[in-house]
């Protein structure tokens, strides 16, 4: 596991909308992930109205529901969040591959921040350590870097 910790710590909230777009599937893991995100986003002083989330069944489901969620035209950035454990069958591979990929064209495509909060962990251990607010705190990490996103995009509109 690497040291490394991203600084948010010079980011500030102006403006914009939020999307939260998430997995159920391995849903204790997954409300740790939008409890992160949720303090980081009111801690950043994001109104809680700023902030809308939506469902979907598995992490593949992810990239469609952002890519509707954008069309929109509603939010300034989107988080996903989901949570794929390795298991036994190469699974894994095929939604990790792929809903990375999607959110990523969604992205481009839409030329929308949509912020990759999709764990993909060796073991339900690994993710419960990342998911955790009170210990690694991927989803806050998320939620800052949707912050940092639409800031460098408002100041790009010249």
């Amino acid at each position: 596991m690497s040291n490394f910790k991203l600084d948010f710590s010079e980011i500030n909230y102006q403006a914009g909308r939020i999307a939260i777009v998430h997995a159920r599937f391995n849903e204790p893991l997954i409300h740790m992930m939008i409890e992160g995100a949720q303090a980081k986003l009111a801690e950043l002083s994001v109104p809680q109205e700023s902030i809308e989330l939506f469902n979907v069944a598995g992490a593949y489901e992810l990239p469609l529901a952002a890519q509707q969620v954008a069309k929109s035209g509603k939010f300034d950035a989107i988080i996903a969040i989901g949570v794929v454990i390795k298991g036994d069958t190469p699974h894994f591979d095929f939604v990790s591959t792929e809903s990375s990929a999607g959110l990523m064209r969604v992205s481009l495509d839409e030329e929308l921040p949509i912020i990759f909060g999709i764990l993909t962990t060796n073991t339900e251990a690994q993710a419960e350590e990342r998911a955790n607010p009170r210990k690694m705190n991927k989803g806050g990490e998320a939620a800052a870097t949707a912050i940092e996103m639409i800031n460098l995009k408002q100041s790009l509109k010249g």
